[in-house]
């Protein structure tokens, strides 16, 4: 079960788009999956809990949190071996250990948060709050969006990951995610 959760080596250089809801990263990790013509590993836990409420009429639930994980990695991983420049993750386990805690009274599942802390990542960048909020059947905390980005940056800081936080308008972000993964790209030459 372990191995479900583990990343598999890879000569890609990973970047997270990291932070609460709605905002900007599904759509900034297209974009930049495009402009690096390379891919993006899209948020699983989006098709899991959309089927969740569609068959079910119910939110997430703790028990949710494992397969979420595991589909999310099964992703990664997959995709990994399919570029050797970038690799854009549209989230990771630290942001499911993040909402764990965030909405199950500060528990997060000893296996979930061992493969949070252990995979690893080049760079993340984290969405602040200031685009608009887009309700959907899955996004539930509106009011929230502050708290939670607080609590993201704070994972960050406290794992001590490297990170970048994104602001402004779609080009904007753009702009600056290009030239931090420009250097990192430069880097591993």
């Amino acid at each position: 079960m372990d191995k479900e959760l583990k990343q598999v080596p890879s000569n890609c250089i990973k970047v997270v788009l990291f932070g609460p809801e709605s905002t900007g990263k599904t759509t900034l990790s297209r974009h930049l999956a495009r402009y690096y013509n390379s891919v993006w590993v899209k948020e699983y836990a989006r098709e899991y809990l959309q089927n969740v409420w569609n068959n079910e009429r119910r939110t997430c639930q703790s028990k949710d949190l494992l397969p979420i994980a595991r589909g999310q990695i099964k992703l990664e991983n997959e995709l990994s071996q399919k570029t050797n420049s970038v690799l854009i993750c549209d989230t990771d386990l630290l942001e499911t250990k993040v909402y764990s805690e965030a909405y199950y009274s500060g528990v997060c599942d000893p296996l979930l948060e061992k493969y949070a802390l252990k995979n690893t990542y080049h760079l993340y960048f984290l969405t602040y709050i200031d685009v608009p909020w887009e309700a959907d059947d899955l996004r539930d905390k509106p009011n929230e969006r502050e708290r939670m980005f607080k609590a993201f940056e704070e994972a960050l800081q406290k794992y001590d990951r490297p990170y970048v936080v994104l602001k402004g308008n779609k080009k904007e972000r753009l702009t600056k995610a290009v030239f931090h993964i420009d250097q990192l790209l430069k880097r591993q030459v």
